[in-house]
């Protein structure tokens, strides 16, 4: 979902060009078959993953949250010739479609798919992170975050999605299990002395966090 002006979105997507345009098929039918179309990034929030992990070039990469496969093989664009990209999904039926995806994709055997609870198979991975996505259950985030911060390399980022909540973190009164938890998050984020954190109006809120 989108907070920002549907006009503006649309703009911003005529004048942005970073998103493999391979992807468009992919993209295109998760927003008409799936129930839940709208959980994925956004066509230019992808172009901008991409374009950070192109930047960063990472060997490692985590995403928590796989949907549909669309964001992993964003964030994939900048992996170097011998990085993982580990995705968690907890939904059977979302990770059997990213992963269908995935097959068809030169850095098949780069992309490792998780299915079950992120918070119980992070341990079991044993990595240094490069880079780090967060786009799952929202009253789950603080114990992602605290989760990867340990484990996330020198000059590695984390990047959090709907970090505005539809809004709703806005409101005079904030309503809602998910919209609370939101909210929880980005004050602990923002109190957190061991991290700098910058976050953008993008789609739904998106918060870049790098260790200081």
């Amino acid at each position: 979902m989108d907070f920002i002006n549907p006009l503006a979105n649309n703009y911003t997507e005529a004048y942005s060009n970073a998103t493999p345009s391979y992807l468009k098929s992919l993209y295109e039918e998760t927003l008409a078959t799936h129930e839940h179309g709208h959980l994925q990034s956004s066509w230019t929030q992808g172009g901008f993953l991409s374009f950070i992990s192109k930047i960063l070039t990472p060997s490692y990469i985590l995403e928590i949250g796989s949907f549909t496969g669309f964001s992993a093989l964003c964030l994939a664009e900048g992996l170097t010739n011998s990085g993982e990209l580990h995705t968690i999904e907890l939904r059977a039926d979302d990770a059997k479609k990213a992963k269908a995806a995935f097959d068809k994709n030169p850095r098949s055997n780069q992309i490792h798919i998780h299915i079950g609870d992120a918070k119980e198979i992070i341990p079991t991975l044993h990595k240094k992170w490069d880079l780090v996505f967060i786009d799952a259950d929202k009253t789950s985030y603080i114990e992602y975050y605290d989760m990867v911060l340990p484990l996330l390399n020198e000059n590695g980022i984390i990047m959090v999605d709907n970090v505005l909540f539809h809004g709703d973190v806005l409101e005079e009164s904030i309503k809602g299990k998910s919209a609370k938890a939101i909210q929880a998050f980005n004050e602990h984020v923002l109190l957190d002395q061991k991290t700098e954190q910058v976050m953008l109006t993008l789609r739904d809120g998106l918060t870049l966090i790098r260790k200081i």
